[in-house]
């Protein structure tokens, strides 16, 4: 007999130090007192002491020890974990990327074992570390994440509780050394934790949750009371290292319309690619699995034409492209890329969103 998924809870916040942890222990101790089982299998203090005392008479499972040069490391032992079969496992933050030779490259996929064994998880991220954002984030902050999630993550969650703090507050905080060390709080002050960074970054993290609660109550309505025309996004991407950046703005896109995700790379028949480029063609294909999309791949001499052919099959209301910039006598000998594609849909009723790029 299969055995029935466990739910998925996220604390999501803006930045550390809101109290994601705080509230995930203080739920999970009320829970203890109920009577459910309940252990910590992932926690991560930082040292701050009134986390370190919520933690308090809650079981923990030792974390398993990596084969590694010294210093010896260590990651959560998620078999241990699901030996031990708690009703509810704690683990905190979902985007850490693991060690090598860990048995998952993430964090999140032992919380996806954990919840298909059929236990329940308590879990924590920031706003920033959500994959459709990483650009705009790093366009808010100047910071580039590199430890993310699939957007898929938060949205196949039972339930996601955002923890919401003042900009104000969480200055306060970082000020009185319940966030940082005392010779992390300056450097911390001038870059991540300016005020617009932190007012951005709320707004994002509430509009999330926002935009989480509103498709739940859409997949709630009946077919009558539903649009009766389903948006569908295409996003084109080429061998140029923008087209990640094309295929989020894509994938969000997408997720604001709750529409499905298309991604085509149209190859010249002529060209073999490079190891380089093949890798890069590999790494679109799999952000866009992540975003739970289609991934296309056609040969074609004419990539405006296949574009149009593509959109008409597939039923495509929106195409997001690049356009860099072309001298005028570029343009006129060989036209404009972008020109010459509207001229092929204008009458299709496709919205076209054209992302400038270097």
């Amino acid at each position: 007999m299969n055995k029935k998924r466990g739910r998925h809870k996220i604390f999501i916040g803006m930045a550390p130090g809101v109290g994601k942890t705080y509230k995930m222990l203080q739920d999970a101790k009320s829970l203890k007192q109920q009577g459910i089982d309940v252990v910590i299998g992932l926690l991560e203090t930082h040292n701050r002491q009134e986390t370190l005392l919520q933690a308090k008479g809650l079981e923990v499972i030792p974390r398993k020890s990596i084969s590694q040069t010294n210093p010896t490391l260590t990651e959560m032992d998620t078999k241990a974990i699901v030996d031990r079969h708690p009703q509810l496992v704690l683990i905190d933050e979902l985007a850490h990327t693991n060690i090598p030779n860990s048995r998952y490259p993430k964090r999140y996929q032992d919380v996806e074992e954990i919840l298909n064994a059929g236990i329940d998880v308590y879990s924590t991220v920031n706003i920033q570390h959500l994959e459709s954002l990483n650009d705009l984030v790093a366009k808010i902050t100047g910071v580039v994440v590199r430890e993310r999630i699939p957007d898929r993550i938060l949205e196949e969650a039972d339930q996601v509780v955002v923890i919401d703090v003042t900009p104000e507050t969480l200055e306060e905080r970082l000020l009185a050394g319940k966030i940082y060390a005392s010779n992390k709080i300056e450097q911390s002050l001038r870059n991540f934790f300016q005020r617009k960074n932190l007012i951005a970054l709320r707004e994002l993290a509430l509009r999330e949750v926002a935009d989480t609660v509103e498709e739940e109550g859409e997949e709630s309505l009946s077919p009558a009371q539903s649009y009766s025309i389903q948006e569908r996004v295409l996003v084109c991407v080429s061998t140029y290292p923008n087209s990640l950046r094309l295929l989020r703005r894509g994938a969000r896109l997408a997720n604001y319309m709750n529409a499905p995700l298309f991604v085509l790379f149209v190859q010249n028949p002529d060209h073999f690619l490079s190891k380089a480029e093949a890798l890069h063609i590999e790494t679109c294909e799999q952000l866009c699995q992540d975003f739970g999309g289609n991934f296309l791949v056609i040969k074609s001499y004419n990539v405006p034409n296949t574009i149009t052919e593509v959109a008409e099959k597939e039923k495509i209301t929106q195409i997001v492209i690049g356009e860099s910039q072309q001298s005028r006598w570029k343009q006129f000998l060989k036209g404009s890329f972008t020109q010459k594609l509207i001229k092929l849909i204008w009458k299709k009723q496709i919205d076209l969103h054209i992302i400038a790029t270097p």
